[in-house]
């Protein structure tokens, strides 16, 4: 984007000796778009390449037939003076790439450096370290970003990526049809046991799927969060001088399996809830057969336009998840960083200080416009008074374009929710108003480690293979026994077999490096 300095702005920008395109203010896009204070000359396009991560094989993407000629993507160029080569690979087959030593200019992957999809990588010097880059090329980055993020992507004292992240990790809640709870006569349920006679009200009206699984308890984990006995990576604790995931507390486990398996007797979730996939899990709820699931936050005005738009006169609402017996509920803290983007230490300077400034525009209020409702003249207006009127989505496919733009292609920014498009409907301000009421006053706090524990790769079963997917070992046997082929009682042996399996080396690990402060953190507000 060309724009013309005054000459006293470009004496400013001299005497304080700082590169032309680090300007923080509004109107500068921070990027190596910024022409030159003295020549006014725009320079070439800066060329990389990049690969987007995701976790889905679906969405927007996967419908543009060339996602370099999407004109989300070309104005992301225009605005940035960039020519990206760009690419969205699935997180699972990040493997591949590796194998193949095809590795882009630029690497995004979900989590940070020591996540299994970066198979080692940063630890065997792919990447270059980028704290000198930062330092000099990214003012806003580093005045932004919560130290916590930056020493997530942190690898023997040195910052290796630019983190997407978080500033508030209480980001997923409970969701439920307000209309069948108001025509079940019933209030939102504030413990287990309202919960399920919820459900009950719902199974009796016809709904098909009282409470949505999904396979391994991904994104179904509203009752393991009321026990606190979440089977995630970060869902570690101290106990009696040992750091030991949070699924050996045998009492609650149980108790928490107990109740899945009454929602499995009584037909209040699905009999085939083991292999639910993330697709049929999103179907099943935009269609309007859900009464009730567990999701982030930020996705409650899409899921209202959608289910709207299946049965007229819905109602979805976030609302406070039902707690234990011990008074606890909701779902874990998210680690401050969702997504990392690496450079690939290959890549010469000057590009990397481009990609650098690249990134450290997308936290400008320029970017967020841009990101947050799209173009002037084709997805908005302004007023005299200089209001947005945006022009929202009505259907599933615009919706998820809008998730493209403001999720996918939004490298680098705050992700905890998108506060300028959301304060500008009633949906979004009903987001806003779920997490400062609902979501910041609920969650589980427990100690994750960055890199991750290195015995994880040693016992891949043991492991989560993502954030919120718990070790092989354990969800198979909760399986077995939500299905009735184990007695629920049998829970100790589960850990017996854990610990002889490589457990044993894992707590050790995880204590040691607890005890000696190397990349244990303790995940809370």
């Amino acid at each position: 984007m060309k724009k013309v300095l005054s000459l006293s702005m470009a004496v400013m920008l001299t005497a304080a000796v700082l590169p032309a395109c680090s300007s923080s203010g509004s109107s500068s896009s921070g990027s190596s778009a910024q022409p030159s204070a003295s020549s006014n000359v725009k320079k070439e396009p800066t060329k990389f390449s990049m690969v987007l991560p995701t976790t889905v094989s679906t969405g927007y993407h996967t419908r543009v037939p060339d996602i370099n000629k999407d004109k989300w993507v070309l104005k992301l160029e225009e605005l940035t003076n960039m020519d990206v080569d760009l690419k969205v690979l699935e997180d699972s087959k990040f493997g591949l790439m590796f194998a193949g030593n095809d590795i882009p200019d630029v690497v995004g992957s979900i989590g940070g450096p020591g996540s299994k999809s970066m198979s080692g990588s940063v630890e065997n010097g792919v990447f270059m370290p980028l704290d000198d880059l930062l330092n000099k090329y990214a003012p806003n980055l580093m005045k932004q970003i919560p130290k916590a993020a930056w020493d997530t992507v942190s690898y023997q004292g040195k910052i290796y990526a630019v983190p997407e992240f978080l500033s508030n990790p209480s980001r997923r809640g409970t969701y439920i049809r307000t209309d069948l709870l108001e025509k079940a006569g019933l209030q939102p349920p504030k413990t287990v046991d309202d919960f399920l006679n919820v459900l009950r009200a719902f199974k009796k009206m016809g709904v098909e799927q009282p409470y949505q699984m999904r396979e391994n308890f991904k994104y179904a984990d509203v009752i393991l969060g009321a026990f606190d006995v979440l089977p995630y990576k970060d869902q570690f604790e101290l106990v009696n001088g040992q750091v030991v995931p949070k699924f050996f507390d045998v009492e609650n486990m149980e108790k928490a399996l107990t109740v899945y398996k009454t929602m499995y007797d009584e037909g209040l979730i699905s009999k085939e809830f083991a292999t639910i996939s993330s697709s049929d899990f999103g179907k099943s709820i935009e269609s309007g057969k859900a009464g009730s699931w567990s999701q982030n936050g930020s996705g409650l005005p899409g899921y209202r336009t959608k289910i709207q738009q299946a049965v007229p006169g819905s109602k979805v609402d976030i609302i406070p998840s039902p707690q234990g017996p011990e008074g606890k509920g909701g779902y874990f803290y998210y680690s401050p960083v969702i997504r990392s983007f690496f450079i690939n230490k290959n890549v010469k300077p000057e590009k990397a200080a481009d990609i650098i400034k690249m990134f450290d525009w997308m936290v400008t209020p320029e970017a967020e416009t841009f990101f947050s409702v799209g173009i002037e003249g084709d997805t908005f207006t302004k007023d005299s008074s200089g209001a947005i009127n945006y022009k929202f989505p009505k259907t599933a496919e615009e919706t998820d374009e809008e998730g493209w733009r403001s999720g996918t292609l939004w490298a680098v920014h705050d992700s905890t929710y998108n506060k300028m498009r959301l304060q500008l409907d009633d949906n979004g301000k009903a987001t806003l108003k779920a997490f400062n009421d609902v979501l910041s006053k609920e969650g589980l706090s427990g100690i994750g480690f960055y890199p991750e524990l290195s015995t994880f790769s040693k016992y891949p079963d043991l492991a989560a293979p993502q954030p919120d997917v718990g070790p092989k070992v354990v969800v198979d046997h909760m399986i077995k026994m939500i299905y009735g082929k184990e007695p629920i009682t049998d829970w100790p042996k589960v850990i017996e077999e854990y610990k002889s399996k490589g457990g044993n080396e894992i707590i050790k690990e995880a204590t040691d490096r607890w005890n000696k402060k190397e990349g244990a953190v303790l995940i809370n507000k």
